[in-house]
């Protein structure tokens, strides 16, 4: 992709249509960790709220529903059907988080406690195997000219752990002194928030101080019923059609 605002705006906007806005946390309304929706008298979903809550904040850019445009790129960057189809997502996703942190990493930064990060990761996959394949993911951050420059690969799958979702704070080990450390994590979708909660755990034990999350989609599946009668797709189609690149979950905290 050519390095200029420009084509980040065109590249960006390429998946707009499906992009949603993920909303501030409410209680009995918007889990106060992730972004869902929730019913009263709740402040958590049911994975956040049985799960140790490892970051300091976690900024999901959009919604993905499931099996729409943006949980399809999420998909297709790493397993689309060609090559082809895996540049077309993975350049537009390169797109979406450059835009998205050169205009909010402040706002995360704020509402993590910290004036800015000094180290930007990725969550690992499950497995030692499952993460070569996570190169893709890396690549995606390395090309992410706002944050590339402070890359750096220090959590892997320590192998210990079965496959799964699930939180374990033995799933990922630091390869790095940490110490001190404030740390931007970044993932491309957040389900049920196990593997960052995990990768959040192996950061804090590896020593950093504070830690932050932010994952391109919070996957939403639209049957889900929040409230009696009403689905996460009825709420979801409520939203704004028109994603706002002028603000995010976290903005003015």
């Amino acid at each position: 992709m050519a390095q200029n605002k420009l084509t980040v705006d065109e590249a960006s906007a390429a998946y707009e249509s499906a992009m949603r806005n993920v909303l501030p946390g409410v209680a009995g309304s918007v889990c106060r960790v992730c972004g869902t929706w929730i019913g009263p008298p709740h402040d958590t979903c049911y994975p956040c709220g049985h799960q140790p809550d490892q970051l300091d904040v976690v900024v999901p850019i959009t919604y993905s529903e499931h099996l729409g445009q943006m949980h399809t790129a999420l998909r297709n960057y790493k397993d689309g059907y060609s090559q082809a189809a895996r540049a077309y997502a993975a350049t537009r996703l390169v797109a979406i988080l450059w835009r998205f942190t050169d205009g909010h990493e402040s706002c995360v930064a704020r509402a993590a406690g910290v004036d800015a990060f000094d180290l930007v990761t990725t969550v690992p996959s499950s497995t030692p195997e499952g993460d070569e394949r996570r190169s893709t993911l890396r690549a995606i951050v390395q090309a992410c000219r706002p944050v590339s420059g402070r890359f750096e690969r220090v959590l892997h799958a320590t192998g210990r752990v079965p496959s799964g979702r699930h939180y374990d704070a033995d799933r990922y080990a630091s390869t790095a002194d940490l110490s001190g450390r404030k740390v931007l994590l970044i993932d491309d979708t957040w389900t049920a928030g196990g593997h960052a909660q995990s990768a959040g755990a192996a950061l804090r034990a590896g020593g950093a101080s504070y830690v932050a999350l932010i994952a391109v989609g919070r996957h939403v599946r639209p049957e889900w019923e929040v409230t009696p009668g009403v689905t996460s797709g009825d709420l979801l189609a409520r939203l704004p059609k028109k994603f706002d690149w002028t603000t995010c979950r976290v903005h003015n905290v």
